[in-house]
């Protein structure tokens, strides 16, 4: 019996789905569910040349079909906007402008995941280690939570003598493209499993003055072209000899993957209306610390 089973493909594809969006990483969690569940063929799969790493690519070609699905509106004003500019040499609106910040964005974590996304996974994605990174994850959401609190405590200290209160947070088209490349190395941390990409791209921009549904927005728009590239740089791994075996188990855990993921991005961008970043770095903390000492 193959160690990829449809089950198991069906599992970790909607594990995938919700956490590649939900501030947790999907990575770290793909190698920590795997653990715990006994599957250890899959977790020795995870960390060398495999058919695992060809299943992970139609999971991730599912997920970002899932974002693009959501947010067809935006690329599609985007896309337009940034032809029309490219016609008349010039920003013609701020969609065009978020068109040039992903752009720039998406250089720093593309280029360093080509050259160092096989090393830092062969090396670190096992148990423990894992784990280790997940509870950092859970110190940066909260870390970044923290800091945020403080700046904004500063500008209301800071505000107008009659105690008007300051704009509650940039829009997404007025950061710099200096501050866009800053919000992409933080990307580049997402390639060590346990460290999420959503959430590091999340607490980067709050730094930046971005409020919680902006810096989510800018996240999932972000994660879009990166998590596509990923794919379909790595097909010829599916439709190679990697793939033997595992297509049919790659075509469901990508359909199970874009639901989920579909209905990931649904709520959270729904749920960051009006919440943090807290319950996810508590949680990540939790599991984190929980793990280690399971696999210590």
């Amino acid at each position: 019996m193959h160690p990829l089973s449809y089950f198991r493909a069906i599992v970790i594809g909607l594990f995938q789905g919700v956490t590649e969006l939900f501030p947790v990483s999907s990575l770290g969690h793909s190698v920590l569910i795997a653990a715990l569940l006994g599957w250890t063929s899959l977790v020795k799969a995870q960390s060398s040349e495999s058919f695992f790493l060809a299943f992970l690519v139609a999971l991730h070609v599912g997920t970002a079909f899932a974002l693009f699905v959501y947010f067809w509106r935006d690329w599609f004003e985007i896309i337009g906007d940034l032809l029309r500019s490219i016609a008349q040499r010039r920003i013609v609106s701020p969609a065009a402008r978020l068109g040039m910040l992903l752009i720039v964005a998406t250089i720093p974590a593309g280029l360093i995941g080509v050259v160092f996304e096989h090393t830092l996974r062969t090396i670190f994605a096992k148990p423990f280690a894992a784990a280790a990174f997940l509870t950092v994850n859970g110190l940066i959401l909260l870390g970044g939570e923290r800091l945020r609190r403080r700046s904004r405590t500063r500008a209301l200290a800071s505000a107008h003598p009659q105690h008007e209160n300051p704009e509650p947070g940039r829009r997404i088209e007025s950061l710099t493209y200096t501050e866009a490349i800053f919000v992409g190395v933080a990307q580049v941390g997402a390639l060590f499993a346990g460290i999420s990409r959503s959430g590091i791209t999340m607490v980067a921009g709050l730094l930046r003055g971005l409020d919680h549904e902006d810096a989510a927005r800018f996240a999932f728009l972000l994660a879009t072209p990166i998590i596509a590239a990923a794919g379909v740089y790595k097909i010829p791994d599916l439709m190679g000899h990697l793939g033997d075996g595992v297509r049919m188990q790659s075509l469901v855990g990508a359909a199970f993957a874009a639901v989920s993921a579909y209905v990931s991005t649904r709520f959270l961008v729904r749920f960051f209306r009006s919440q943090t970043l807290w319950p996810f770095g508590i949680y990540c903390l939790i599991a984190g610390v929980a793990c280690m000492i399971r696999f210590g």
